[in-house]
């Protein structure tokens, strides 16, 4: 085994550990989607880019094209035609991006990219922090008007 191949090993596993923590937390939430799918997502990104981005750097499209079906089937249209899963659908990109950053030998921008993530996620159960959390404002707010693209008021 050459030392290329080491570091290939790494870039992949580090994308593996990093993708799963964002994918536990998922799962400690009771997301549609968790650990596993995340570690998935998030190792296949990062083997592609780590043997494409030189030669071939237009298969990151695919890669990217396919997650997009994973997160849409991630959102499912719930009562009175409300979006559910859109949090999990957004994670699964962020693996990806995690993914693909350590793939391509960004090691330090992929665990920080991680931690924003982790961050983003657990915002709103973090003391303190959890007031930079909207929805603790939302009812001091009016809704935007729906299906109402001229802002006149007027449905159309």
């Amino acid at each position: 085994m050459s030392h290329e191949d080491l570091v290939l090993f790494g870039r992949v596993g580090l994308a593996f550990v990093l993708s799963f923590a964002v994918g536990f937390e998922r799962a400690l939430r009771g997301a549609p989607a968790g650990d596993r799918t995340f570690a998935l997502v998030g190792t296949a990104a990062a083997a592609v880019s780590a043997v494409t981005v030189g030669p071939a750097p237009q298969a990151l499209g695919g890669v990217v094209t396919g997650v997009g079906f994973i997160g849409a089937g991630l959102v499912l249209r719930g009562d009175r035609g409300v979006l559910r899963g859109m949090t999990s659908a957004a994670a699964i990109f962020a693996a990806t991006g995690i993914g693909v950053v350590a793939g391509t030998g960004h090691a330090w921008l992929a665990v920080f990219v991680t931690g924003l993530a982790i961050l983003d996620l657990e915002l709103r159960y973090m003391p303190g922090l959890n007031r930079l959390d909207a929805h603790r404002y939302a009812s001091r707010m009016a809704d935007d008007p729906d299906d109402d693209p001229s802002g006149d008021g007027v449905h159309p």
